[in-house]
């Protein structure tokens, strides 16, 4: 269980990949085969690269390789690179809570005003449900990586 815990951002995204992977080929079979296409597929496979994207972030969080210009830090004296660093991640944990906050409201919203998708006309907020939860995992998993790199 511990295994699934701590890889669980891996988990989805394979599986996110795997199934990206096999409904674009498919709707790739169909069109040459057919001359038709799934136009559904491509709202789905948007939604999952949405998810692929949130769910790669905490990969990246985790790993301790989000996105960083250290050039400016690197030529700081090591008191004050300590505490650009702090600072920096105060303002990362500030805008990844927002981020969760914010993404809790669109999808409060979608729900409650009913919205659909254009293609297949599921309930909008189907594809909003696992942003609030990606961005607090990214932030867990950014938090677990700054206190990490604090203490070795």
């Amino acid at each position: 269980m511990r295994l699934l815990l701590d890889q669980f951002e891996k988990l989805v995204c394979a599986v996110l990949l795997l199934l990206m992977t096999l409904l674009g080929f498919a709707n790739v079979v169909i069109r040459y085969g057919t001359n038709q296409s799934l136009a559904a597929t491509e709202e789905l496979l948007t939604g999952g690269f949405v998810l692929l994207t949130v769910f790669g972030a905490a990969i990246a969080a985790r790993r301790g390789e989000h996105l960083a210009v250290e050039l400016v830090t690197d030529m700081l004296p090591a008191p004050l690179r300590r505490a650009v660093i702090v600072i920096a991640t105060l303002l990362s944990v500030l805008l990844l809570a927002a981020s969760v906050w914010f993404c809790w409201q669109l999808l409060v919203n979608q729900m409650g005003n009913g919205m659909r998708s254009y293609a297949l006309g599921l309930p909008l907020w189907w594809y909003s449900a696992a942003l609030p939860f990606g961005f607090a995992l990214v932030l867990i998993r950014y938090v677990q990586a700054a206190l990490r790199g604090r203490d070795g």
